[in-house]
């Protein structure tokens, strides 16, 4: 079920509701604002819990309190959450995004409706809109499950299925309204990509994928362009060939496009996406327990995909493109070997040293087209390298680029959503190891800086083109509770960093 947001004006004392969201920083022994007027509404019961110091207001400490009706005069809500938002120093949207993620998590199983105050926006000092579109991100990216294969679910019996969004001040009600608008559209989008991720690979084929992109497309509007596997063999795509042939499902080459800025077809950006919606690792198979969160080896391209949900609705003055070379990459009878030499659309001639470094094969030819077809600026997206999570763990995806100011814009926006990013370096000494003996480059440069020397084989098909490379391998999928994600799986970042990221480089 799909948690509701509204927005309101009033007191949230007065709101009926199964539970009202109140807030509290560390330190804080008289509450004040809206958590205050809850506290004199039930004759100053907070201020006690603060005093026999069971509510303190630090991170993690949330808790509820019974509010039976009429036990506490005209007060309206059944219950009260006071969350705790620990020190006000530092204290950001990040922040509020997970709060509001922890608090909808904690009345899941107990209350049907909710209404929350605008964490951060008072004695915080945070921008109303912001932190109004924060919680709505952090709502609905953190009430999400994925129980479609559960016959039987107490989770999706027991939904949050309402919280309002309230505000006291009339004045600052259009801000609210846009605020959580745009949060929703944001995280709504991230969930989308987070069920292509979850869903197995043998619901969600290279075809199943089209069909989400077709429907993504005519919801917002959006162009396709769709090439088979004998169109991509004629125009030179023997990089994305080569790994598609080894399964008997057809790969899908998919081109959408949002024209923002038509008269000015230089004003574009093009995001790729690898769409390999399952890795056995081909003939160089990968380990079985390897396999197991291979179908999610197409987290680019859902990212991808979710962004453009998001731009085709904010509708910025700029052009963007999505490709996504989508495919299998299985050990067929037909599927390339390690020593096979094969040319990409650029020219350039590839030794296949490793049938497992397959999506930078892909993503090479998905460069080459973005090139031959006017691409100014190039970001691609990937779930490339288990050396990304040795660098950087599982907080940070690693990101490389050939333009310092296309790759601080990257990290901008990725500061704006909350997604963990980092620069790694293009060094020249790692650059070597991706040499061959027998053509222009080799496709693995072997275990040693394993997420950069796969950066700098993809750079070889960017070229001189602006373009900045993103390895999500670490941070697509969570075993547990982390910040927004409140359940194993797939996360779907970095879609909202995607779209921060047009929108930052709009006209």
């Amino acid at each position: 079920m799909t948690l509701t947001l509204h927005t309101m004006r009033g007191n949230i004392a007065q709101i009926a509701s199964d539970a009202a969201i109140v807030n509290l920083f560390e330190g804080v022994q008289r509450p004040g604002g809206a958590t205050g007027a809850v506290d004199r509404a039930l004759g100053g019961l907070i201020s006690e819990l603060i005093e026999d110091r069971e509510i303190t207001g630090k991170r993690g400490n949330n808790v509820l309190i019974h509010t039976p009706a009429g036990r506490y005069g005209d007060f309206a809500p059944k219950r009260v959450l006071v969350m705790g938002l620990g020190k006000p120093t530092g204290f950001g949207y990040g922040d509020v995004r997970e709060v509001s993620a922890v608090a909808v998590n904690r009345l899941r199983g107990i209350s049907k409706t909710a209404t929350t105050i605008i964490h951060g926006a008072g004695i915080g000092g945070l921008d109303t809109a912001k932190a109004s579109q924060a919680i709505a991100e952090g709502s609905t990216v953190g009430s999400y499950s994925f129980n479609k294969y559960k016959k039987t679910s107490k989770d999706s019996a027991d939904r949050l299925e309402l919280l309002n969004v309230v505000e006291f001040d009339d004045d600052k009600m259009p801000e609210v309204r846009v605020g959580v608008g745009v949060g929703i559209t944001a995280g709504e989008a991230q969930n989308f990509a987070r069920d292509l991720v979850n869903e197995p690979a043998n619901v969600l084929s290279p075809e199943a994928m089209l069909d989400a992109a077709r429907k993504v497309a005519e919801d917002h509007g959006l162009g396709i362009r769709v090439l088979d596997l004998a169109e991509c063999r004629s125009m030179g795509m023997n990089a994305y060939v080569g790994v598609a042939q080894g399964s008997h499902r057809p790969a899908q080459f998919v081109h959408l496009t949002y024209e923002g800025d038509p008269s000015n077809t230089s004003n574009n950006i093009w995001l790729v996406g690898k769409s390999i919606t399952f890795d056995s690792g081909g003939l160089s198979l990968k380990p079985s327990r390897g396999m197991v969160t291979m179908k999610g080896d197409m987290g680019g391209g859902a990212a991808v995909l979710g962004a453009m949900k998001i731009v085709g609705t904010q509708k910025p003055r700029i052009n963007v493109h999505a490709v996504l070379p989508m495919t299998e990459n299985m050990p067929g009878g037909g599927a390339q070997r390690p020593g096979d030499v094969v040319q990409a659309m650029n020219g350039k001639y590839i030794e296949i040293d490793n049938t497992d470094a397959e999506g930078r094969l892909t993503l090479a030819d998905a460069l080459g087209y973005a090139r031959e077809n006017g691409a100014a600026r190039i970001i691609d997206v990937a779930t490339l390298t288990g050396a990304a999570r040795v660098a950087l763990g599982t907080g940070n995806a690693a990101v490389f680029g050939n333009d310092d100011g296309l790759v601080k814009s990257v990290l901008d926006a990725a500061e704006t959503s909350g997604d963990g990013m980092w620069r790694l370096p293009l060094d020249s000494t790692s650059k070597r190891q991706n040499r061959s003996n027998i053509a222009d480059v080799k496709n693995s440069g072997g275990a040693p800086a394993g997420s950069i020397t796969a950066a700098h084989f993809i750079s070889e098909f960017a070229e001189d083109t602006p373009w900045v490379h993103i390895d999500i391998a670490s941070v697509s999928m969570v075993t547990g509770n982390r910040g927004m994600f409140r359940t194993s799986g797939a996360t779907g970042a970095p879609t909202r960093t995607l779209a921060n990221l047009v929108a930052s480089l709009a006209n």
